[in-house]
């Protein structure tokens, strides 16, 4: 009697292990169909944006992306993606400072003004990113490559400044990416940065100061200097920094600048003077230097001057932003 009492129990546990097994792999087969379904889901998944010409359909997260203009880099490299291919990898290093750096595997696809559409091609990217005011007329065979998105980093008059269309097109990409939580937090970043800045600013007694922001170059041995308007992202960050630009121009410039001469900064005497040069052109130094309508700037005699590093980027995205926003406190704080 025992021995068949055994044997029956016996017999019932492995008649319940095998439906457990059984509920098992019929649980594990859902969550494989599940998961297939998740990742044919997301495989097919699209997203549709508006670039400068018309809403644009990107099917799928895309894997191996061209850019051919260094912000759209920079963009990338921001929300942790590597771009394959990029134009003018050369002038790339040289302007822009930021973290992460763009690493040796990224191929180079010509200039930024005539990329070469054979090395684009054979890096089979499934989406170009581009400036529309350089490449318009060559959209469709850029299109016939990959699908394209064009921006315009250089807003025409009434549709906005340089960093207002810096943050929307870099949400764009975010959301063709599938990174928009990485957006948010770089630029949550970007703000936190412009806002300790601010503060130690107001702290060292630079609150609401005036300011000019120029570049400065020799052409044919004459001086020629930038003045930056209100429109440019360089001043609007120096604004968000609590400064005041006083280069108050009433025409539009497209570019965020107008081209002058030294006679033109005799308007500005009060304020404190921001430049750029390079370190072998030196215009203030060199061609400037002893010449009476610059010596006698009240700028000049009362030495609010500020040089900026000859490499400075005046555009970019988001982590430039907060680069160009750190040089700019740190060469005031020097003064103190």
């Amino acid at each position: 009697m025992k021995k068949f009492f055994l044997v029956l129990v016996t017999g019932l546990v492995l008649v319940l292990a095998a439906c457990g097994n059984t509920e098992n792999q019929e649980d594990d087969s859902k969550a494989n169909q599940n998961k297939d379904e998740s990742d044919s889901t997301n495989e097919q998944a699209s997203v549709t944006i508006e670039d400068v010409y018309d809403k644009k359909t990107i099917e799928g997260t895309p894997k191996r992306v061209v850019v051919l203009e260094w912000v759209y880099a920079e963009d990338l490299l921001a929300l942790g993606v590597e771009p394959v291919g990029m134009a003018d990898i050369e002038g790339y290093h040289n302007w822009v400072n930021i973290e992460p750096k763009l690493s040796d595997k990224v191929k180079d696809v010509g200039t930024r003004q005539e990329p070469n559409l054979e090395a684009i091609s054979r890096l089979n990217p499934d989406l170009i990113i581009t400036a529309s005011y350089r490449h318009d007329a060559i959209m469709e065979d850029l299109e016939s490559i990959a699908p394209t998105l064009a921006f315009n980093p250089y807003p025409e008059k009434g549709q906005g400044d340089q960093y207002q269309e810096m943050n929307s097109t870099f949400n764009k990409i975010a959301k063709v990416m599938g990174k928009e939580d990485k957006a948010e937090e770089v630029l949550a970043n970007m703000e936190d940065t412009f806002e300790e800045s601010k503060q130690k600013l107001v702290d060292n007694g630079f609150d609401n100061t005036p300011f000019v922001l120029t570049q400065a170059y020799s052409g044919q041995n004459t001086p020629t200097i930038r003045l930056f308007t209100d429109n440019g992202m360089a001043t609007q960050i120096m604004e968000k920094l609590g400064l005041q630009n006083a280069y108050d121009e009433t025409d539009w410039e497209l570019y965020g600048y107008k081209q002058t001469d030294v006679e033109a900064l005799q308007n500005f005497q009060n304020a404190h003077f921001f430049y750029i040069v390079q370190e072998d052109d030196n215009v203030f130094e060199n061609q400037l230097s002893g010449n009476p309508a610059w010596e006698n700037l009240d700028f000049v005699k009362n030495d609010r001057l500020y040089q900026l590093p000859g490499d400075t980027w005046t555009f970019g995205g988001p982590l430039s932003a907060e680069t160009f926003a750190s040089q700019i406190t740190n060469v005031m704080l020097e003064k103190k």
